[in-house]
């Protein structure tokens, strides 16, 4: 273990340098693999898509959806390692009381995000599909472009795992004492109602179902949130 007490600034530098150097090449070679693979992953994000003729509507265009498509999943790859090695860089100028609370909180971050992700995959993006294509399916034929049913997924699972954050600044807000756990669960015919907004904003397919299903899914989160708080005693 390096004392970082004992390090200078150019140290200190150093070690961050290191620390980037490495998240830069996970990324790289995350998103190199995914370039390799593009054609599995592209199958698998057209698989909610039941039914669905894809066309490219410019010329190249599923060559940068390609890039994008590896990007995104790179960023998302990478961002595990990348917070392994921000809670490695600060660590040693917290408090034991700070780590044992921001290490957790940034763990439980992640992995909350992915679950999100993975619920949106599961469960919104396969029923939103649904609604969009069975709306009006005697009067148009669904042809998409792949791009933007790509930005369609991106924005649903993105904006799904961000939602799913909910616990996360519960439990900062707890317990820096901002308000309390009682205070929160006081408030929860509010939440119904902004969880209900946020629903019909994160699922741009409008269908009740979609929207039932991601305001559920925040009135939990809220609610594990306040549990959570309850057995820390905030």
């Amino acid at each position: 273990m390096i004392n970082h007490h004992n390090m200078s600034m150019m140290e200190h530098l150093g070690e961050l340098r290191q620390r980037i150097l490495f998240v830069l090449i996970t990324f790289s070679i995350i998103t190199s693999i995914c370039l390799i693979y593009i054609k599995d992953i592209s199958y698998w994000l057209k698989e909610p898509a039941i039914g669905i003729k894809f066309l490219q509507l410019a010329p190249g265009e599923y060559i940068f959806v390609s890039i994008k498509i590896a990007l995104y999943i790179g960023i998302i790859g990478t961002s595990p390692f990348a917070i392994y090695h921000i809670i490695f860089f600060i660590l040693p100028g917290l408090t034991k009381k700070e780590a044992r609370y921001i290490i957790p909180t940034l763990i439980s971050s992640i992995f909350l995000f992915f679950i999100g992700i993975l619920f949106s995959y599961i469960v919104l993006i396969p029923e939103a599909l649904n609604f969009l294509t069975s709306y009006g399916s005697d009067i148009v034929e669904p042809i998409w472009s792949f791009e933007e049913y790509f930005n369609f997924i991106l924005l649903l699972s993105f904006s799904t795992g961000i939602a799913f954050q909910i616990p996360i600044i519960q439990i900062l807000l707890g317990i820096f004492n901002f308000i309390s756990s009682n205070k929160m669960l006081k408030y929860w015919k509010y939440i119904i109602f902004i969880s209900t907004i946020i629903g019909a904003i994160i699922t741009p397919s409008t269908d009740p179902i979609t929207q039932i299903f991601m305001s559920l899914a925040i009135l939990i989160l809220y609610f594990s949130g306040i549990v959570i708080l309850k057995v820390l005693n905030k």
